[in-house]
């Protein structure tokens, strides 16, 4: 279960306190999926930062998986996030000098990571066959395409069976078909994981398809306009 509980975000600026969130309350179970839209700036990808923590709030809570991790350490809460959370970004942040499997392996690699082991190469090896890439694996970034690049960030975003997906305009830099595809890997992989997925996007095609569809307007989350 993920549970957010009147989160606030402000900055101190020149012309006095800029508030982002104002009190965001969010509760989602596995296998549900959640689309967030709004305007620039009006702090979707700050929102999806604290729940993944990658930032911190200036109040509220956050419940992943009966836990508070916002009151961890910084190295608990690297392993936390580790553990229980994937990140898919617009970016892929694929490292370049690694192949495709490799890159999918790194989270394995990280803090309160296993380790690299045969049962953690057979579940990236399945990744990316279940997304087409089976014949891919030895392949760097730079030979592949912008969606099989993604599809791979997909895949590392998995590979530790997290509890809790998220994705930041995933399909941002990607064609109408391939985003597409893109956002039924998400929506598919997410549910059949049994994961939570919350995807801040622009697109209004891709946020339609999500069972769940919130606009974040003011500092809070409200119902989106059908």
């Amino acid at each position: 279960m993920l549970q957010v509980s009147n989160l606030t975000k402000s900055f101190p600026t020149a012309a006095g306190t800029l508030s982002i969130l104002t009190g965001v309350d969010l509760s989602l179970a596995p296998g549900e999926a959640l689309a967030i839209t709004g305007p620039s700036g009006s702090g979707k990808s700050t929102l999806l930062y604290i729940i993944g923590l990658l930032d911190t709030p200036t109040s509220g809570t956050v419940r992943i998986a009966d836990q508070e991790p916002l009151a961890l350490n910084p190295a608990q809460q690297a392993a936390f996030r580790n553990r229980h959370i994937g990140f898919v970004f617009q970016d892929h942040h694929l490292l370049p000098q690694c192949t495709v499997l490799e890159n999918v392996l790194l989270p394995a690699l990280g803090e309160g990571g296993r380790g690299v082991g045969p049962e953690e190469e057979k579940r990236a090896r399945t990744l990316l066959e279940r997304v087409g890439l089976g014949a891919r694996v030895e392949h760097r970034p730079a030979q592949i395409s912008g969606g099989e690049r993604q599809r791979v960030a997909v895949c590392r975003a998995l590979l530790n069976k997290p509890q809790l997906l998220l994705a930041d305009e995933p399909t941002g830099s990607l064609d109408q078909e391939t985003a597409a595809a893109v956002g039924t890997l998400l929506l598919e992989v997410a549910r059949e994981e049994q994961a939570i997925l919350v995807c801040v996007t622009h697109s209004r095609e891709l946020a339609d398809r999500f069972p769940h569809h919130h606009r974040l307007r003011g500092g809070k989350l409200e119902a989106a306009p059908v």
